[in-house]
């Protein structure tokens, strides 16, 4: 890679495109001849509020967000959603459904009991999280306020590979290590939430894409800076914006746009995860942690024979400019991830490091 960039496969913060750091740092100190840098120019000036509005635009477009639905440009990163989802959904009936297949759902399943009634739809703990629950585990109620998931298990290595059907029980997903790397129809979801900083921008935005009808129905002790209404009426600027975010993830969805939008960069992210996958499959030393069917195009998870070897990798890996391969403490092994920034070349050369580490020990 050029300017002697290693090869980041770091869960997050990620990697961005090179294209897009290139475009951001030519425009770092004088903006489209604003005269300034967009991390100091005032949120309610002209300049930043096209650069916002030509963002949320891009957005809905690429994500084909439609009508019915507000995009919010918040803070606070995909946790604080972990609260702010019961606090204003949980009121019509007090009760919700939650899947808990890894790490982050589990954080949210305790965080939404503080709220109402929380009852637990399915979880993988059994399998230490190494696999999705299918449709018919899931026990659903009908009088739930919401259904909750998390998309792609970034720890552990799982993802869904289908869409939950919860009858007219709204959906809440937490898509943040999987969004814009395949089409999603946000008409099956009353909220759909992610943090940016593994597709989309640097860390510090969090979207929330939200049916509008859900909006207004919060608790009464619900804080105001999580509250979707204020947020709605006020277009995510109640107080100043992530404004540097923001404008990156427009940098980003161009970089998108120009590999085909969000369907061609599925064709390529299923390619490289693929790639990766089979020569594992094929591998004498390592073995995959997720189950087939379940495994996770974002994260792949594995891990070799010994514990003395996996540390053996990793570290030949880094030094080889592969950075970021080891595993959670939770899962242990080595973890790639491979979000839309990684480009193929870095899977094909992590595939060959691979195959040669395979055949040295």
């Amino acid at each position: 890679m050029g300017n002697d960039r290693v090869y980041n496969f770091s869960a997050g913060p990620s990697m961005l495109p090179l294209e897009v750091l290139e475009r951001a740092g030519a425009e770092i100190t004088n903006y489209q001849g604003s005269g300034m840098s967009v991390m100091e120019m005032s949120h309610r000036s002209k300049v930043f509020q096209k650069i916002f509005d030509d963002t949320q635009a891009k957005f809905r477009q690429l994500f084909c967000v439609p009508e019915g639905y507000k995009i919010l440009f918040l803070q606070g990163g995909a946790s604080s959603q972990f609260s702010a989802a019961p606090l204003n959904l949980i009121g019509r009936t007090g009760k919700a459904d939650y899947a808990v297949t890894g790490n982050f759902s589990n954080i949210a399943y305790k965080e939404a009991k503080k709220y109402g009634a929380i009852r637990l739809a399915a979880s993988s703990e059994d399998r230490n999280h190494t696999y999705i629950p299918t449709q018919d585990q899931l026990q659903l109620d009908p009088e739930a306020s919401y259904f909750y998931y998390c998309a792609n298990n970034t720890i552990y290595g799982t993802e869904w590979q289908y869409v939950p059907d919860t009858g007219s029980v709204p959906i809440v997903c937490d898509m943040s290590s999987d969004i814009l790397s395949r089409p999603v129809d946000v008409s099956k979801y009353g909220v759909i939430f992610a943090g940016a900083q593994k597709n989309m921008a640097p860390a510090g935005l969090t979207v929330v894409i939200i049916r509008e009808d859900l909006a207004g129905h919060e608790l009464p002790y619900t804080p105001l800076m999580m509250n979707y209404k204020t947020m709605i009426d006020k277009d995510s600027m109640y107080n100043t914006p992530p404004c540097w975010c923001i404008y990156m993830l427009g940098l980003v969805l161009d970089w998108l746009e120009a590999q085909g939008g969000v369907p061609g960069m599925e064709a390529i992210k299923h390619k490289k995860a693929q790639m990766l996958y089979d020569v594992l499959d094929r591998s004498k030393l390592f073995t995959c942690a997720a189950e087939a069917g379940s495994r996770s195009d974002m994260n792949v998870t594995f891990r070799s024979v010994s514990e003395e070897l996996n540390d053996k990798f990793v570290q030949e890996a880094a030094a080889a400019g592969f950075t970021n391969l080891k595993g959670h403490r939770n899962v242990g092994g080595m973890r790639a991830s491979i979000y839309n920034a990684m480009p193929t070349e870095g899977i094909e050369k992590l595939c060959d490091f691979i195959q040669d580490f395979d055949k040295k020990n």
